[in-house]
């Protein structure tokens, strides 16, 4: 296991292997490559998108307040607003 620092929480990374199609693991890499991302980063979003992970309910909340215009407060620094979250 492998805990990586992602802004002020961590994210919990495990190793895993699979056995794949050479020729997918080629294509893989040329796009990867193409999107200037590793092997590993670039397979682990393709799978993020497939899985498209269900917000928790004060994440739609929130997406439900933004998109009518609710309880929105201006951000005059974004090193202070970034500090805040």
């Amino acid at each position: 296991m492998l805990y990586i620092k992602f802004g002020k929480r961590f994210i919990m990374k495990v190793q895993t292997a699979f056995r794949l199609e050479k020729e997918l693991v080629e294509e893989l890499k040329e796009q990867a490559k193409k999107n200037k991302r590793s092997l590993n980063n670039y397979v682990e979003l393709i799978l993020s998108k497939v899985v498209e992970r269900e917000p928790n309910d004060e994440t739609v909340e929130a997406i439900e307040e933004a998109m009518n215009k609710k309880n929105l407060k201006p951000i005059s620094d974004i090193d202070k607003f970034l500090d805040s979250i």
